[in-house]
């Protein structure tokens, strides 16, 4: 009875992932691709918002939440036309509590069906170099400073958390106010565009790509540096 119920288990586990896989794939085609259209095209999205009120404003949110979760869909143009829809305050308390309700989502999602789920996602080798956040024993720093360096994938970071030990309170801190630095970058050139201060919109964009290609150098080279490390071992 034990060896069926832990088949049974197994083949849930797979039916949930292969359905995981399905519903993701035609979230990002019927959903996720007319969304970022719809948003790259900021006036219509002001409007679309002004006209439903606080209505406008919970969907915005949803939609964030299932950017998270559905880790296909770039987050930076959300970001952006938050600013530009709502400013660059209302903006970012928006976009932080929708990013985070969704890596709370990952989260517990990931703890329940394990690594299988993330790799619906992300392949072996981009896990493998995350590795040490295993195992360090300054993980909970190395995760905050990686989450909070603009440039830094924190999809693939929010579905890796949850294959590690890290206690759901420190995770919750860390996505929450470690996404601040990228997110009002964003917001902020956002609702320049919005208030049609183009040349500091550029100059905040100029000055955010610059920071997120340091940003991503460095968190490639930490990786690297604790991959080669672990192979010596």
């Amino acid at each position: 009875m034990e060896k069926l119920t832990r088949k049974k288990q197994k083949i849930l586990c797979i039916a949930a992932i292969i359905i995981a896989i399905i519903v993701s794939v035609l979230i990002f085609v019927f959903v996720g691709i007319p969304v970022i259209h719809f948003i790259s095209e900021p006036e219509k999205f002001r409007a679309w918002v002004e006209a439903r009120g606080i209505g406008g404003k919970l969907a915005f949110v949803g939609v964030v939440i299932l950017q998270v979760i559905v880790a296909l869909i770039p987050g930076e143009p959300f970001e952006i036309a938050a600013g530009y829809a709502f400013g660059a305050v209302e903006g970012t308390i928006l976009c932080i509590a929708a990013a985070t309700v969704g890596s709370i989502c990952v989260f517990l999602l990931v703890r329940k069906f394990g690594e299988k789920l993330v790799e619906v996602f992300f392949p072996q080798k981009k896990l493998r170099d995350l590795r040490f956040l295993k195992s360090s024993p300054r993980r909970d720093f190395l995760f905050l400073v990686i989450f909070a360096v603009p440039g830094t994938p924190k999809d693939l970071l929010s579905y890796f958390a949850g294959l590690t030990d890290i206690r759901f309170p420190v995770w919750l801190l860390i996505c929450s106010f470690g996404r601040i630095p990228s997110v009002i970058t964003s917001t902020i050139g956002g609702d320049a565009l919005g208030t049609q201060n183009y040349f500091f919109a550029i100059a905040v964009f100029v000055g955010t790509l610059a920071v997120s290609g340091l940003g991503l150098l460095a968190y490639n080279a930490i990786c690297k540096r604790h991959t080669s490390q672990s192979d010596t071992e």
